[in-house]
C-alpha cells in the first residue's frame, strides 16, 4: 500500500471526526507536519468539492450533508479485516476497468480497488457504452487474482458481485433491485446498475492470471435527466442526493462480496441470485446469433446459467449472451 499524503490523512482524520472540529495546532502535531501545510492541504480538498468548514479559534471540520466520495469515507465503512485495501479514487477517468487493469499488469495486488467521480468511456458488456457523469454514480473496480475459484467458476463471479450490491443497496437505501441475467440490476423496470468482468488468462496454461470485476452504479438522477437514447431504460437508485450514500454502497458491497469471495465453498449467493431473478418464471426472447427465439425461463442452476424451455419442448442452459423480457421497455 502506497504511503499516503499529507491531504489523504487530512481527509481521514477528518472523515473519521465527522462534525467535531479538529484545531489547526492539533491537526499539525498528529500529521507532523507544518500548520501551513495543514492550511494549504484544506484548501486543496475545499476546491475538490469537500464540505470542510474553517471557523477562527476552532479549527477544521467535514461538515455532514454531503456525498462525495474518497478512500478514507468509503474505508470506514469496510469490516476491520478490509480497511488496508488498496483504494483509489480519481476526479476522472476514461474507464475504472481500463485504469485497474494496467495496475493489474503492473502487478498490483488482489483486493486493489478505483473508483473514479466520472469516466468519459464508461463501458458495459457487448462493446456498450456506459453513461458516467459526475456526482451522482458508483464507477467502481475490484481487482481479483481468484487462485481458489476454478477458471470454469470465473463466470460466476459476475452472479455473485450482483447478488452482493443488490444487498448492499437494501442495506443502505432499502429499495429491492432485481437482476436482470446476466449482469444488469432494475429498479421498477429500469436499469441501475451494470456489470462487466474482465479477464486475463495465461496463454501457456490457460490459467486466470486475474479478474476486474467492474460496476456502474446510478446511484441518484442525473441533473436533467438521462440522455435521450437512454430515457425509460435507465433509472437510479435514489432521486436526490443523500449522506454518505455512495461511499455507504461501496463500503456495503465491498463487504459482501469479499466475505464470499473468500470462501468459494460458501454459495449462499446463489440463493440470493435466484430469489431476485427478474427472469425465472417468465416469458423471454433469447438473443443470439442474430436471432430471436421465445423461451420460458425456468429457473437458474448451479453454475449460473440460465435454463429456458421453447415451445417445441427443448430444454437450453444459457452460459452467456442476452435474454430481453417482458416487462423491458
Amino acid at each position: 500500500m502506497k504511503a499516503m499524503t499529507t491531504k489523504e490523512k487530512l481527509l481521514e482524520l477528518l472523515e473519521n471526526h465527522r462534525e467535531e472540529y479538529l484545531s489547526g495546532e492539533e491537526l499539525a502535531k498528529t500529521l507532523a507536519v507544518s500548520r501551513a501545510a495543514v492550511w494549504k492541504a484544506v484548501k486543496s480538498l475545499q476546491q475538490e468539492g469537500y464540505p470542510i468548514d474553517a471557523v477562527t479559534n476552532r479549527g477544521y471540520r467535514l461538515s455532514r450533508g454531503g456525498d462525495r466520495l474518497s478512500a478514507p469515507g468509503i474505508r470506514k465503512y469496510l469490516k476491520p479485516e478490509y480497511r488496508d485495501l488498496p483504494i483509489t479514487v480519481a476526479e476522472e477517468t476514461q474507464s475504472t476497468n481500463t485504469a485497474l487493469r494496467a495496475l493489474a499488469e503492473a502487478g498490483a495486488p488482489e483486493g486493489t480497488v478505483y473508483l473514479a467521480q466520472s469516466q468519459t468511456g464508461g463501458r458495459g458488456r457487448m462493446g456498450r457504452s456506459f453513461f458516467s457523469p459526475a456526482g451522482t454514480g458508483l464507477y467502481l473496480s475490484l481487482l481479483l487474482r481468484p487462485t481458489a475459484w476454478e477458471p470454469v467458476r470465473a463466470a460466476q463471479l459476475t452472479a455473485a458481485a450482483a447478488a452482493a450490491m443488490c444487498e448492499a443497496i437494501r442495506e443502505v437505501t432499502g429499495k429491492e433491485s432485481g437482476i436482470k441475467w446476466v449482469n444488469d440490476l432494475l429498479l421498477e423496470g429500469k436499469k441501475v446498475c451494470g456489470i462487466l468482468t474482465e479477464a486475463s488468462f495465461s496463454m501457456e496454461s490457460g490459467v486466470l492470471e486475474y479478474a476486474v470485476l467492474g460496476l456502474g452504479v446510478n446511484v441518484y438522477m442525473p441533473e436533467g435527466g438521462f440522455p435521450g437514447e437512454l430515457e425509460g431504460i435507465a433509472g437510479a437508485v435514489l432521486e436526490s442526493p443523500g449522506e454518505d450514500v455512495r461511499s455507504r454502497i461501496a463500503g456495503e458491497f465491498l463487504n459482501r462480496f469479499l466475505a464470499g469471495y473468500e470462501h468459494p465453498e460458501d454459495r449462499s449467493f446463489l440463493e440470493i441470485y435466484r430469489r431476485r431473478s427478474i427472469a425465472v418464471g417468465r416469458e423471454v426472447t433469447v438473443l443470439s446469433g442474430g436471432h430471436e427465439r421465445r423461451a420460458f425461463a425456468y429457473s437458474v442452476d448451479d453454475d449460473c446459467r440460465l435454463l429456458v424451455r421453447y415451445p417445441d419442448g427443448r430444454e437450453q442452459a444459457l452460459s452467456y449472451g442476452e435474454i430481453r423480457i417482458s416487462i423491458d421497455n
